[in-house]
């Protein structure tokens, strides 16, 4: 499955689930669901975001964009954790509400029963999602994926808890659940946008993959001397390798030519949706702290 028909999928599981919450809100008159509700008002819309996105992102490179569309992604991913901050806010405004003004809730089982079915929409579209933004390396459709997976975790304790509201009779535990899914809606943003402004900041590839990348380039670069400021960045699927390769001075281009290529078809074969730049160098060039040395 591709990312835009991911991205219209969770578009369309995003409409059903929201129209289904706020029946079970509309059947309860819960507070707590109402969170629950809104928070798929934030899905639909991020859902929109990132169809544009994955869509931008998968144009190729032009006159005016060299190096790309992928960063696109990372815009979608900041906009989804700024709206699911406005819609905690939203949620705990409401929740205040109710503190000061406990109610008693309507067809309490019926609403849950609805709200279980949403749920369960949810749980199966998530693992979906997940999994293929995992395949796909798509930051948009990732972040897309966790926030769903914390509204699933979200509904399930909205469950519980407006189930033990009614048990016990203590019905100021429905505000005092919204407000707990608006702070885990925030949790869920704040960690959505430090990702995304990593992307956006051209933050480099973890430290195991980039320890691969030096073993590939230690491996296949027989006949050079050494590889130095190896630089690694993320760009939506696409990661960025740029380094220094020095080479013996009586090597003639078509031979360093041969070791960079043998370097870049390794690292091709071993890094997904890879670009990689190497400066050749001339022996003199050579430094004693380079990370790999051959």
């Amino acid at each position: 499955m591709t990312t835009s028909k991911l991205a219209i999928g969770s578009i369309i599981i995003g409409i059903i689930v929201l129209l289904i919450k706020m029946l079970a809100y509309y059947i309860t008159g819960s507070i707590a669901l109402y969170s629950d509700a809104l928070e798929s008002t934030v899905n639909i819309a991020t859902a929109f975001a990132a169809l544009i996105a994955v869509r931008l992102a998968a144009k190729p490179a032009d006159d005016n964009h060299p190096y790309g569309h992928h960063k696109a992604e990372y815009f979608s991913a900041v906009l989804e954790g700024v709206m699911i901050t406005l819609a905690a806010i939203l949620i705990l405004q409401e929740a205040w509400q109710g503190l000061m003004q406990p109610k008693a809730l309507n067809a309490p089982v019926m609403g849950l029963a609805v709200n279980a079915l949403a749920s369960l929409i949810n749980g199966i579209w998530c693992y979906v999602l997940i999994k293929e933004a995992r395949r796909l390396s798509s930051p948009a459709l990732t972040a897309d994926g966790w926030h769903l997976f914390s509204d699933v975790i979200s509904s399930l304790g909205v469950t519980i808890g407006v189930g033990a509201a009614i048990l016990t009779g203590w019905y100021i535990l429905d505000p005092l659940l919204a407000a707990l899914v608006a702070l885990n809606i925030l949790y869920s943003g704040g960690k959505i946008l430090k990702h995304s402004m990593g992307g956006l900041m051209d933050e480099a590839v973890e430290e195991a993959a980039l320890n691969n990348i030096q073993s590939i380039i230690a491996k296949e670069a027989s006949g050079a001397i050494q590889a130095h400021d190896i630089k690694t960045r993320k760009a939506g699927n696409l990661t960025f390798i740029d380094f220094h390769l020095v080479v013996p001075g009586q090597l003639t281009v078509s031979e360093a030519h041969d070791i960079c290529d043998r370097i870049e078809d390794a690292l091709e074969k071993e890094v997904q949706n890879v670009d990689v730049s190497i400066h050749v160098e001339p022996e003199e060039k050579a430094e004693s702290n380079a990370p790999v040395i051959l």
